[in-house]
């Protein structure tokens, strides 16, 4: 049997993860604050006897991309955008902190302030924040948020976490698509990170840019298929020639 169905094997693997990746990617092209996940594989060469002529496919650390998403102007006023690498804290379904770029906020019915995917925006103490019935809500360029309700005078409610990952403290995405700290812990609040109000960040994603990956995807995996297809050919050529008589 030809070893070569074992490299063709990792070959159509890669490329049809990337071509589940691009599936995403293109999935959430309309997705407000969604970062675009990259896959990356490396060629590692098949250590034996002889030479070294075949090569493994093996996947390489991946991340997202940092570019930032198109800016969409609403005017409203607890729509948010974060400046520069900042993050929203959040509190995900597990109960952990993670952070989005996902700043269209608003409150749910039980007066807690949600992000667009309801999930409980934390304040710098990394709680929920609670809102007063019947309030008009200002969010400041800091993250602070003060809310007037009725005759009473503005009452400071404190500010909304944001954060900065770093290359010391890095975040990736996890399996609910948010994204938390690489270490495990919460990241520290940052108090010189900024956000402009009435805007939130649409995707990062290029439409085009993955179409075309996705078009390229499909045709290395159909050139692995067409090798193995050779492979399955030169085995029964070889097996006819075994059981030739004389």
């Amino acid at each position: 049997m030809d070893r070569i169905i074992y490299t063709t094997m990792t070959g159509a693997s890669a490329a049809a993860n990337r071509q589940a990746v691009l599936a995403n990617n293109l999935a959430n092209v309309s997705t407000q604050g969604f970062r675009a996940e990259l896959s990356t594989f490396r060629s590692v060469p098949v250590q034996g006897e002889g030479s070294t002529t075949r090569v493994f496919a093996l996947e390489a650390t991946a991340g997202h991309s940092t570019l930032p998403g198109s800016v969409q102007r609403t005017g409203r006023s607890l729509d948010a955008m974060a400046e520069g690498n900042a993050w929203f804290a959040v509190q995900g379904l597990d109960g952990t902190e993670a952070y989005t770029r996902n700043g269209a906020f608003e409150v749910s019915s039980g007066g807690v302030l949600v992000n667009g995917l309801g999930l409980p925006v934390l304040s710098d103490g990394g709680t929920p924040i609670d809102i007063p019935p019947d309030s008009e809500i200002a969010l400041g360029a800091d993250g602070s948020l003060s809310v007037k309700t009725g005759d009473q005078p503005v009452a400071n409610l404190g500010r909304i976490k944001l954060v900065t990952p770093t290359d010391e403290n890095p975040i990736k995405r996890s399996e609910d698509g948010l994204f938390r700290a690489s270490a495990g812990d919460a990241l520290p609040s940052d108090a010189a990170a900024r956000l402009q109000t009435g805007a939130i960040e649409g995707s990062n994603v290029n439409a085009v840019e993955t179409m075309v990956g996705m078009i390229a995807a499909a045709r290395q995996f159909e050139q692995q298929m067409r090798l193995l297809q050779t492979a399955e050919t030169d085995d029964k050529s070889a097996s006819q020639l075994l059981n030739m008589q004389g």
